[in-house]
């Protein structure tokens, strides 16, 4: 299955600047290995040391944050968007 990853600027040095890019998988899990297979570096951005996705980081699968579905095992249709989203801290 194919789907395409939309990659915050943060992470665009491991993409070559592209905003999006495609990867193959049916789980999370999957993709995020087909995305370091492609793009070595960026899974250890993504995921922690204990191979969870990290705190400030939010993952959507289309419109539904994993967190709160099956992690890196939530299923990955065909064609299906994927956010990655680091946390914005700020204000005055």
């Amino acid at each position: 299955m194919s789907a395409s990853v939309r990659v915050p600027t943060i992470l665009r040095t491991y993409t070559d600047d592209a905003s999006e890019v495609s990867a193959e998988g049916t789980t999370l899990a999957e993709v995020i290995d087909d995305l370091e297979a492609n793009y070595p570096g960026i899974r250890a951005r993504i995921l922690d040391d204990a191979g969870k996705v990290r705190r400030f980081v939010n993952v959507y699968v289309g419109d539904e944050d994993v967190r709160f579905e099956k992690g890196l095992q939530t299923d990955v249709a065909d064609g299906a968007q994927i956010s990655i989203i680091p946390a914005v801290a700020g204000g005055c």
